[in-house]
């Protein structure tokens, strides 16, 4: 599996770059997981639109789904151009009905849903979802194939029911939207301590802080994940792809 960084940003993109986006890539079949502001226009340095063979989505905070409707405008002039591929699967939860009603667009994008105890398999990628702590119904996930997995914990504040979902993953990739000190849980993100910590717990190979916040020095955030995780310890940063 390749992953590549699309935007990392929480709450908003910074100047030029975008919120939360990855594409996940495995024997030529490309995911979105998650489509926030920005996501589309940075995504056409890897792919084009309609190179996309799914979109996995996490929860409906705008940064995180902002871009869902752009997409799909990318998607119908593609189409009126002769280039659309068909019709494009969205995987959510419909815990807000609202925000799952607006996925299905013409014959161009259909909403599908999924559950807490579903399992699914998207391409040649198998998808299991645990619900987080987050003050939006939402949910992480743990996408696996070819022996190699990725737990995506999405936003959360720390549960310890993600050390048995996420045990021996290959890549964390674990919001950080606070510091070491500070109280993350009532927003429901955690700190680098929280994922420092989930990371040793779950015995992850290797550790990808994302969601980042809009202050502080971020290196920081390394620095104190590595003060509770043995392993390696990487920054989100736009563009960065990783073999997983």
């Amino acid at each position: 599996m390749k992953l590549t960084v699309i935007g990392q940003w929480g709450g908003y993109p910074k100047a030029g770059e975008a919120s939360t986006g990855y594409l996940l890539e495995h024997n030529g079949f490309k995911l979105l997981i998650d489509c926030g502001s920005g996501v589309l226009s940075h995504l056409q340095h890897h792919v084009e639109a309609t190179d996309l063979d799914a979109v996995l989505l996490s929860h409906y905070h705008p940064d995180h789904v902002a871009d869902i409707g752009v997409l799909q405008h990318a998607l119908l002039i593609q189409y009126f151009l002769g280039k659309n591929k068909g019709t494009l699967p969205v995987y959510a939860h419909k815990e807000d009905q609202r925000g799952y009603d607006t996925i299905t667009y013409k014959d161009l994008m259909k909403a599908h849903e999924y559950k807490a105890d579903t399992s699914l398999s998207i391409g040649p990628f198998t998808v299991t979802f645990v619900k987080t702590r987050h003050p939006a119904p939402c949910y992480g996930m743990r996408i696996e194939a070819d022996g190699k997995s990725l737990f995506y914990t999405a936003d959360s504040a720390f549960k310890e029911s993600f050390v048995s979902f996420g045990k021996d993953a290959d890549v964390l990739l674990c919001e950080c939207n606070f510091y070491g000190g500070m109280d993350a849980s009532n927003a429901g993100h955690m700190t680098s301590l929280d994922a420092g910590n989930l990371a040793q717990k779950t015995n992850a190979r290797k550790l990808i802080l994302t969601h980042l916040p809009h202050f502080g020095e971020l290196e920081s955030l390394v620095t104190e994940a590595k003060t509770m995780y043995n392993g390696e310890v990487l920054l989100a940063k736009k563009d960065m792809k990783v073999d997983i």
